[in-house]
């Protein structure tokens, strides 16, 4: 259970270029976005979920998406970018071994501001939907519902390293259809995702 909620951490779900955690100083809400090179691109790191209910932690030793982004300037922000694949493994709560398998692709990536002086972009990751078993256990990470399909995190890329952070607040990540579990995680349990992946190659997205 608690290990769908790391596949969560994920995500995802992240999960991957363009996430937004809390908007940095100075970031300013935009119309357009400009990115370079675009198209095809990959995202690979680790990820956690932390039920803040329980306290349990699930942690990914790896996580990884492959994403198609929209080039040139003039872009909207929202589905600037669409994730088509992800895969997390190495995924563990405690010593516990969890299997999580990723539902409702595609998901997308939408900006919402940029830091001209820090080259940081933040944004949303939509459309998360994680299933997470063990033994004993299994569980949905989503938003609203299992299976819903509507999943978000939050989280900045920056242009100068080609990281994308995920950040543990501003997103509506919670465990839904718990079955087993022994109490580590519960349905409704708020899941706080974490983590770091490296895009490549890597992207420039400024405004306008």
């Amino acid at each position: 259970m608690l290990k769908r909620i790391s596949a969560i951490a994920v995500a995802g779900g992240a999960t991957v270029a363009l996430l937004a955690g809390g908007t940095p100083s100075f970031a300013i809400t935009a119309g357009t976005f400009t990115v370079s090179p675009g198209g095809a691109a990959t995202a690979s790191g680790t990820a956690q979920v932390k039920d803040t209910k329980t306290g349990t932690i699930a942690k990914c030793s790896s996580l990884n998406l492959s994403a198609t982004l929209k080039k040139g300037s003039g872009l909207k922000g929202a589905k600037i970018a669409t994730i088509t694949t992800g895969s997390f493994t190495g995924c563990k709560i405690g010593t516990i071994a969890v299997s999580v398998a990723v539902k409702g692709l595609p998901w997308y990536l939408n900006a919402v501001s940029y830091n001209a002086s820090t080259g940081v972009t933040t944004g949303t990751i939509t459309g998360i939907d994680l299933v997470a078993t063990a033994t004993g256990c299994s569980a949905t990470l989503d938003g609203t519902a299992a299976g819903a399909d509507n999943g978000k995190v939050k989280g900045t890329y920056t242009n100068s390293t080609g990281v994308l952070k995920l950040l543990t607040t501003g997103g509506n990540l919670h465990a839904w259809g718990v079955v087993g579990c022994l109490g580590l995680i519960n349905n409704n349990d708020p899941a706080q995702p974490s983590g770091s992946t490296t895009v490549s190659p890597k992207q420039t997205i400024t405004s306008p």
